[in-house]
């Protein structure tokens, strides 16, 4: 199932416009914000799909029923881009479990690349709702790397993949080798064109150089 945020007009858009606008994301603290902003959406429409256990509340003056949230969450991102995604996520599941991934594009000198997947930090995920967050998804072999890596920690009750601008063939990728698992692809924007160093195009950049400096 893919759920794309970006197609319903909402305050979602502005932020997305932001991260886009080359004059905006050279504010580092903003662009870090804007990511953070947008995860915390993502983490509201996510929430819609939990199981909800009615429980009693005491307040000051008596006592009332409310529907909260029973699911354990894992909240995962791919380092470093993953970062400000992940906190966004976090700032409204509190008090989910945190996992962590490294996997990276090694280039060779005619251009190709291979994906090395090379850190993995998790708790264990049996029956869990799992998060698996990076903005960025252009092939999605990355996130299928990062997807089967995690896995191998459990089977959680959901995944749910969350992204920020993705390309068709990276949608039509992780649609093809996750058709048959219990997963929800959650997209800010689709754009149509990957260029043949893998970069989406209209895109945004590198979204890790723009969060946290240029790298070597």
């Amino acid at each position: 199932m893919i759920k794309i945020l970006g197609n319903s007009n909402s305050i979602f858009n502005q932020f997305i416009s932001e991260i886009r606008d080359k004059n905006i994301q050279k504010d580092s603290l903003r662009f870090r914000r804007n990511i953070e902003r947008i995860g915390e959406i993502f983490a509201y429409e996510i929430s819609k799909t939990l199981d909800y256990d009615k429980t009693r509340i005491k307040t000051p003056l008596g006592e009332t029923d409310i529907e909260l949230i029973n699911n354990q969450i894992v909240v995962s991102s791919i380092m470093r881009a993953g970062l400000p995604l992940h906190q966004g996520l976090l700032n409204y599941y509190d008090g989910a479990e945190n996992a962590f991934i490294s996997a990276y594009r090694k280039y060779h000198k005619d251009g190709s690349f291979d994906i090395l997947f090379e850190y993995l930090s998790s708790p264990a995920i049996d029956n869990k709702v799992l998060i698996l967050a990076d903005p960025m998804l252009a092939t999605g072999s990355s996130m299928l790397i990062a997807y089967k890596g995690i896995h191998e920690k459990g089977k959680p009750k959901h995944t749910h993949i969350v992204t920020i601008i993705a390309s068709r063939e990276g949608v039509d990728y992780l649609e093809k080798n996750l058709s048959n698992s219990n997963t929800t692809i959650w997209v800010g924007a689709i754009d149509d064109e990957l260029t043949a160093k893998a970069y989406i195009v209209p895109g945004l950049g590198d979204a890790g150089d723009l969060a946290y400096g240029s790298k070597e």
